[in-house]
């Protein structure tokens, strides 16, 4: 039988009415509780880390959580993470790039619905993710709904329902119906599946230095420049979500040049996009091909989530611009699909 960690970092699943609404009070050993059945497919030990609303969640916390599996990386042949779904995509996306050389299953998974509700999904999300942890497939993971979505590319999409989580611009990596896991072939005609499960060659190590100097930025029909100038002033990064396939208005409010004076003054720049799915190419349109001529960085696929972390791991690790751009535009456990 496999040895599982189950680390509790608070969230819904772990909430209690109070007189002020819900909020995570519950420890691991109560989330364990819930689940006695699941003790006949492992050994399942638990420890209580933090026990924070997930709207709270931080790149300090984040590195809490990375060292608790470091910790216990040689003890254990799985993690599973109990985490609030607000910011659980930006807290997978922030592991996958905290650990390198992982040769073993995290999984991160939560809840709508509180474990000791009525109609809570956290028995089936909780007891899903610890199967998913004895299935031996390396990286880090989010688990909801019965589906597994590698963490690079997990995204909150609605607020309230049950499948709260898809899986952006990548297959899902697998699904589980009445504790059967079933593998999504896709991945092995697209070659993924080899990075996914193949042997690790390094050690495993964990560095969980992030910068925090940076901004996320929705373009919007008549934005003004002047923000572009606190940016220079106040930031090392920035992420901006352009329209459609990577439209940036180079007229009237010229932002095309706006940018060209962040990267002449040493800001890295990362170009995304609005659109959920199918990520940007700047060489389709004029306005495109303009900002391809500036040294930006374009996020291919990646969701914000992914972009945003993996940023602040660039900045924390390398000082030029060069570089910078060389690791964001290198995929990382699968975070950008080309």
């Amino acid at each position: 039988m496999k040895n599982i960690l189950l680390i509790a970092t608070g969230g819904t699943i772990a909430s209690s009415e109070s007189a002020e609404g819900l909020t995570p009070s519950i420890d691991v050993n109560k989330l364990l509780s819930y689940i006695p059945e699941i003790k006949s497919i492992c050994h399942l030990d638990g420890i209580s880390i933090m026990n924070v609303d997930s709207t709270n969640m931080n790149p300090s916390l984040m590195a809490r959580i990375a060292q608790a599996v470091a910790d216990n990386y040689n003890q254990y042949d799985g993690f599973v993470i109990t985490h609030g779904t607000d910011t659980c995509g930006y807290s997978a996306a922030a592991l996958s790039y905290m650990m390198t050389n992982l040769n073993k299953p995290v999984i991160l998974t939560g809840s709508q619905i509180p474990i000791e509700a009525l109609y809570t999904d956290a028995k089936k999300n909780l007891s899903d993710a610890i199967r998913f942890a004895c299935d031996g497939i390396n990286g880090v993971y989010v688990c909801f709904d019965g589906s597994l979505i590698c963490g690079t590319h997990a995204m909150k999409v609605k607020t309230r329902s049950s499948d709260a989580f898809k899986s952006i611009n990548f297959p899902v990596v697998a699904q589980i119906k009445l504790g059967k896991i079933t593998h999504n072939q896709m991945l092995t005609l697209s070659g993924h599946w080899d990075t996914l499960t193949g042997t690790v060659n390094g050690d495993f190590a964990v560095d969980t230095a992030l910068c925090t100097d940076i901004i996320v930025l929705k373009i919007f029909p008549g934005i003004g420049t002047e923000i572009f100038d606190f940016i220079k002033d106040h930031y090392r990064g920035v992420v901006i979500e352009s329209f459609g396939i990577g439209g940036i208005p180079g007229a009237n409010n010229n932002i095309v040049e706006k940018i060209h004076e962040l990267i002449t003054a040493g800001i890295s720049v990362v170009i995304t996009t609005q659109c959920l799915y199918e990520g940007i190419d700047l060489s389709i349109y004029e306005v495109g091909q303009h900002l391809a001529k500036q040294n930006i960085i374009t996020a291919a696929d990646m969701t914000t989530e992914a972009v945003t972390m993996k940023l602040m791991w660039a900045l924390a690790h390398f000082d030029s611009q060069t570089d910078i751009k060389e690791f964001m535009e290198h995929p990382v456990f699968c975070d950008r699909s080309y």
